[in-house]
């Protein structure tokens, strides 16, 4: 059962009053978000929940501007919704407005948007202004995509909570494509729960997405709360933790104790395999995303930011023999990952999100112990491996760095173990306080 809402008014002016120094939001929806307020239905399951929708993704009577402008200026509006807006809706979540993204959703910084834990330093990306919305109070829960981490990347640097779904649990009809093959639509919230409840309304099939995957109607909130006595949880060796910043890696192994202590096993497994992912990722993604906007590439090349023309122009000039290895690379990354759950009898691995913290605004490295590495490149390293995957990968909050900076634990289960995942994700929220934590920039403070 739902809380009733407050007015449309007061809901966008403690948003805007907030944004005007976090640029998390591109536009609100003062008109429609009325309308939903005085349709509340407090026994819908989201009845209540104030959503943000990132801003490749159709709202009906907003504009799509995915970050480029590409769109137009100012672009049409939508004429309807995507499937997951229109599922929020039906389910009582109340629509806000759109939320910033890295153009084209090709990005790990999201331009404009600022960290609400540090006004100098990035909120992440491609999602960047749903994680920023989340974490600063303007919203409790967003929707985001994620290619190569654009959900879980926003949810370990803005400190809240981020799922990437399965391949094919939640359609993307009405979402603007980045790569088809790679491509996820999901939730993040403040809280695991509030990521599951958002999953609940958006995840099953739909004839007008033809990735979508017909499959048993699963509750996500049924065992959000049975813990993870008795369960097996893999931390990796090598891949995911070299390099790594020492305060990170601090913090996952001290992570990987809350857990051990809740009761689960934990054991260590080899996933080397995993070390040719990058070049995996970005040998499907260039190609496809090249295809898909080959009419601007061709009219209005000017119109891209020079660094994702020069990624898409890469694409198109990709041999089809490099996109057709890196299908079958892929493929068999996958069924190593399937064989490293069987042959362990694994429940989950658990690793950093990502390796490093909220990068400055024009900051393109960072410096580990031995050596550095392009900030892209450190992001995208330790989450791709499981859009190749298509399994389930959950980021939740596992600490701050000196300078108080939030740190992510990512937690990937098998293909569809969604609540698998959520369960362990909320027992380990449940035994911390980090999201009790708030960020300077939150409508609480304010």
């Amino acid at each position: 059962m739902g809380v009733a809402p407050a007015s449309a008014g007061s809901i966008l002016a403690s948003v805007g009053r907030v944004d005007q120094e976090l640029g998390a939001m591109v536009v609100l929806d003062p008109k429609g978000l009325e309308q939903q307020c005085e349709g509340y239905n407090r026994d819908l399951p989201l009845a209540g929940m104030r959503v943000a929708v990132k801003d490749i993704i159709e709202v009906e009577g907003l504009p799509t501007r995915c970050g480029s402008a590409l769109y137009g200026d100012p672009p049409a509006p939508s004429e309807t919704d995507a499937v997951v807006v229109s599922r929020i809706r039906q389910s009582g979540g109340l629509i806000i407005g759109k939320t910033a993204a890295h153009e084209l959703a090709c990005g790990v910084y999201t331009p404009g948007t600022s960290n609400p834990w540090d006004p100098y330093r990035s909120p992440g990306g491609s999602s960047g202004g749903s994680g920023a919305a989340v974490a600063a109070g303007l919203c409790d829960a967003a929707l985001g995509s994620d290619t190569g981490g654009s959900i879980r990347i926003p949810a370990s640097l803005c400190g809240i909570a981020g799922l990437k779904p399965t391949y094919g649990l939640v359609p993307k009809s009405g979402v603007e494509p980045l790569s088809w093959s790679l491509d996820h639509v999901g939730p993040l919230g403040k809280t695991v729960r509030d990521c599951a409840r958002l999953l609940k309304a958006i995840a099953g099939f739909h004839p007008s997405d033809p990735t979508s995957v017909t499959t048993p109607s699963v509750d996500y909130l049924a065992h959000l709360d049975s813990g993870v006595n008795g369960l097996r949880v893999a931390v990796p060796s090598g891949f995911f933790m070299d390099p790594i910043d020492p305060q990170t890696q601090a913090a996952f192994l001290a992570a990987v104790e809350v857990i051990r202590e809740l009761g689960a096993e934990i054991v260590v497994v080899d996933v080397s395999y995993l070390s040719g992912s990058l070049e995996a990722e970005f040998a499907i993604v260039s190609p496809e995303a090249a295809t898909y906007h080959q009419s601007s590439l061709r009219g209005s090349p000017g119109l891209i930011d020079p660094q994702i023309r020069g990624m898409l122009l890469a694409g198109a000039a990709l041999p089809s023999s490099y996109y057709l290895t890196a299908l079958r690379w892929r493929q068999q990354i996958a069924n190593l990952m399937r064989a490293t759950f069987n042959d362990n009898r694994l429940d989950a691995l658990a690793t950093p999100t990502v390796p490093a913290f909220a990068q400055l605004h024009d900051q393109q490295e960072f410096v580990y112990p031995g050596g550095e590495e392009p900030v892209i490149s450190s992001f995208v390293r330790t989450t791709a491996p499981f859009n190749l995957t298509g399994q389930p990968a959950l980021s939740v909050p596992c600490g701050f760095t000196a300078d108080g900076l939030p740190l992510g634990l990512q937690i990937a289960g098998r293909p569809f173990a969604e609540d698998m995942v959520l369960r362990i994700g909320a027992a380990y929220e449940s035994a911390t306080d980090w999201v009790a934590h708030l960020p300077p920039l939150h409508v609480a403070n304010q």
